[in-house]
Order: C-alpha cells, then sequence, then structure tokens
C-alpha cells in the first residue's frame, strides 16, 4: 500500500532548527584575558513536546527559571498560544559576568488547533519549569450504517 504524506515546511524548518540546538542565533566566543567581550542576550522561544491519545492533545514546554505568573495560555480563533517572560537577574554591585547564554525576554509560541480539538476544554499546570497544557478533543460522530433497499 502506497502512503502519501504531505509536506511540511514549517515543521521541517522547526525540526531542524531544533537539531541545530540554537547555534544559528547564538554569537561566537572570544576569550581574551584582559578583555571584556560585550554581553548579548539572546532572543528565546521555549522548547516544547506535542503528543496526543484517545482523548487529548498534550502540550509540554520547558520554561526553566519562569515563574506561573509570568506565563498566559489562551485558545481563540484556531491558535493556542503560550506567552511569558524570563527575566534577567538584577545586576549586584561587584557581580561581573563573563558569559550569558542563557537566553531571557519575552516569548510568544503559537500552534494551530487540530479539528477535533475543544478549545473550550483547555488546562494548564505548572510544575518543576515544565508547562503542561491538556487540550481536550471533542467527540467525534460515529459512523452511521445505513442499508440500501434494492427495488
Amino acid at each position: 500500500m502506497n502512503t502519501m504524506r504531505h509536506w511540511n515546511q514549517e515543521r521541517l524548518l522547526e525540526a531542524w532548527q531544533h537539531a541545530l540546538g540554537g547555534l544559528v542565533n547564538r554569537p561566537p566566543v572570544h576569550w581574551t584575558e584582559g578583555q571584556e567581550e560585550p554581553l548579548a542576550v539572546a532572543e528565546w522561544a521555549p522548547l516544547v513536546d506535542i503528543s496526543e491519545d484517545g482523548k487529548e492533545y498534550l502540550i509540554k514546554a520547558e520554561l526553566p527559571e519562569v515563574k506561573k505568573e509570568d506565563v498566559k495560555v489562551t485558545a481563540e480563533e484556531g491558535t493556542l498560544t503560550i506567552m511569558g517572560e524570563r527575566k534577567f537577574e538584577k545586576e549586584e554591585k561587584g557581580k561581573k559576568y563573563h558569559r550569558v547564554e542563557r537566553a531571557y525576554g519575552s516569548f510568544v509560541r503559537n500552534f494551530s488547533l487540530p479539528d477535533d480539538a475543544s478549545p473550550a476544554k483547555v488546562t494548564a499546570e505548572f510544575k518543576d519549569g515544565v508547562l503542561t497544557v491538556h487540550l481536550a478533543k471533542t467527540e467525534q460522530a460515529k459512523p452511521q450504517h445505513i442499508e440500501v433497499k434494492v427495488a
């Protein structure tokens, strides 16, 4: 049996970016004794895992050092949005940063809702730096068997 798969360019690009591990946006590191390197803070978007079973879709987003109050989840107009902010720690007097590689700032991730997802039935929980979003599936109409009578 031949199976035809639809090529999804966006999914391919996301997979490629994930495989590179963010190396594209990371500035090169140059360490010269006695010379300070300018600190650049990279933009970021949390990594996610998306799975499903018979009852729901499950999205898990890594949000280390993000407070629950700094995260917002919305589902509207066919899109699930996760947004928030990871704040850079305040500079302390006498503390000198040599390198800052972890990204900080605001982030937004948008996901198209599948046709069988119920935006009215979204729940989210936040534990140990992981946001878990549960998106319930709607009940599908069961196919009906229609008897055809031959006249």
